[in-house]
């Protein structure tokens, strides 16, 4: 399995006033954890800005187990699922100092023509080639 992680501190501007990450700021963990794991396999999003297609997220599902506090470190892992026809890809937040799983969630994109707005059911070549790329 193809995967990338990466480590953070909940900050300040985070939390809400009871000092729990906020709901909505795991969107933006997703996301770093999204881009380094692209990046790894040489698909980045300014990769994909070079082809002809976007690749909007048409579905995000978050399962809060166990709630990130303020200046807690945590650790976001995202894993390439589904490639062939749309870009699932699978998190795991946990804390680094106990290893507990704290959050579980999942992204999924697709293949949109920029010009057409027209939706590809099959990932085109460019994801293709740098998952196989990376898997042999």
């Amino acid at each position: 399995m193809i995967s990338a992680s990466i480590e953070l501190k909940a900050q300040f501007y985070d939390v809400d006033p009871m000092g729990i990450v906020w709901h909505g700021n795991y969107a933006k963990f997703l996301e770093q954890a999204r881009c380094a794991l692209l990046d790894s396999i040489g698909f980045g999003y300014l990769d994909m800005a070079t082809t002809e297609w976007a690749w909007p997220i048409v579905d995000m599902r978050t399962k809060f187990v166990h709630p990130v506090r303020f200046t807690q470190l945590i650790r976001v892992t995202a894993m390439l699922v589904e490639w062939e026809n749309r870009l699932r890809i699978d998190y795991r937040v946990e804390d680094v100092a106990s290893g507990k799983v704290l959050t579980k969630a999942q992204t999924t994109q697709m293949a949109v023509h920029r010009e057409t707005g027209e939706a590809l059911l099959e990932s085109p070549p460019p994801l293709l080639e740098a998952v196989r790329r990376v898997l042999t």
